[in-house]
């Protein structure tokens, strides 16, 4: 006899519902997305709005609620990485006061965990956004480092277009990948945005693996922007020396 999806399964679905392209979802928007009964999706919902879970807004749609960010704070390793890293953030943006990100990837995905800097503009970024890894600058670092395996299961998935120059060629994109090795930062320029660009560089691990990027996004006219990659470089080796110790 078969067994169905234990309640928690069901509950832990209407989470995942929510995405960087679904921040915000009407009840009917959740019914679909998660194939539960209304009736069903409408408790869930209501035993998650009142933990803290989900949050209901004035509009009468659902986001996701603090309470998950509080527990995901709580998460050793990336707690761990954001303290020794913000120090070293903060840093960058005394010196260049433009937006400073710290960035892992997340099931195939760039997730933004720290963000110092301006609110609004046209940085899209927020903290626990997900965003393509091939589109953007700390994105493509954190590719460039991973396992083979890893990069050819992002290219084989598709590479859409973000903004004019989003690398949308498989062939375009190991290439900067490996330059990405080589140099060890990265740069971009309208690809993810319009009108923005970045410089990126890895952060390792105790292992020598790859756990996080950082970045330093400026208006896409800035042409200084090698520049800008070393003192990124400059910061990420002193967070990688710090996590090592």
């Amino acid at each position: 006899m078969a067994v169905g999806p234990s309640s928690l399964s069901r509950a832990l679905s209407v989470l995942e519902s929510f995405s960087e392209d679904r921040p915000e979802q009407t009840l009917a928007q959740i019914v679909r997305q998660t194939e539960l009964p209304y009736a069903t999706a409408h408790r869930y919902l209501a035993e998650l709005v009142k933990w803290g879970g989900i949050e209901r807004t004035s509009r009468g749609t659902y986001q996701v609620g603090i309470r998950l960010w509080q527990l995901g704070a709580l998460a050793p390793q990336e707690r761990q990485l954001r303290d020794v890293a913000l120090p070293f953030l903060e840093d960058l943006f005394e010196a260049t006061h433009e937006v400073v990100h710290l960035v892992v990837m997340d099931r195939g995905r760039a997730l933004y965990v720290e963000r110092l800097g301006r609110a609004g503009g046209t940085v899209s970024s927020k903290v626990g956004h997900r965003l393509p890894l091939h589109a953007t600058g700390p994105g493509k670092v954190l590719l460039a480092f991973a396992p083979k395996a890893t990069q050819d299961e992002i290219i084989a998935a598709g590479l859409p277009r973000k903004a004019s120059a989003t690398i949308t060629d498989p062939n375009q994109l190991r290439k900067v990948l490996g330059d990405i090795r080589t140099t060890g930062f990265a740069i971009s320029r309208n690809e993810m945005t319009e009108e923005n660009a970045s410089a990126a560089a890895p952060v390792f691990g105790q292992n020598g693996d790859i756990v996080a990027a950082i970045s330093v996004v400026v208006p896409s006219k800035n042409q200084n922007l090698t520049a800008l990659a070393q003192g990124v470089r400059v910061a990420a080796a002193g967070i990688s020396r710090t996590l090592r110790r």
